[in-house]
């Protein structure tokens, strides 16, 4: 088998615990950086992986929507006040409405799954998980993108 050979890809689907589990095993494996781009994070466990990740020395950012980040139940403010690096589009008309991650730059995590409770307990919700590295740099460069422009 090539070195150079990629982990397959693998879907995950809510209610249940799966998509949830995938997301807090992302961060807790990270080792140089996470690139978060979600509308919205309420889900304490997922904000607790984050911050987690940022105190073992992972450079964590994280892009989010205006609007949502306001919500009752929003955890942008704590992870902001944790020193997490956060941006929100202020300003804009439409939202920010994205739901993926990038971890150490070589894997991606993508689909319609929110990173809140009710994703996981009651809504019918998909994860991606790929480490192709065409997605990866496509999702990467627009991450960059709107980090820039935010």
């Amino acid at each position: 088998m090539s070195t150079n050979a990629i982990e397959p890809a693998k879907a995950f689907f809510s209610p249940g615990h799966a998509c949830v589990q995938e997301v807090l095993r992302q961060f807790n494996e990270a080792q140089d950086s996470c690139a978060v781009c979600v509308f919205t994070i309420t889900d304490d466990r997922i904000t607790q992986a984050i911050v987690r990740a940022h105190a073992r020395g992972v450079r964590v950012r994280v892009i989010s929507d205006d609007a949502k980040s306001h919500d009752l139940g929003s955890d942008i403010e704590e992870l902001h006040a944790a020193g997490v690096d956060c941006k929100v589009d202020v300003g804009q008309l439409a939202h920010m409405h994205h739901k993926f991650a990038l971890f150490d730059g070589r894997r991606l995590i993508n689909g319609s799954f929110n990173w809140t409770r009710s994703a996981s307990e009651q809504n019918e919700e998909n994860l991606i998980v790929t480490a192709d590295p065409i997605l990866v740099a496509a999702f990467s460069e627009r991450f960059e993108k709107l980090w820039a422009r935010m």
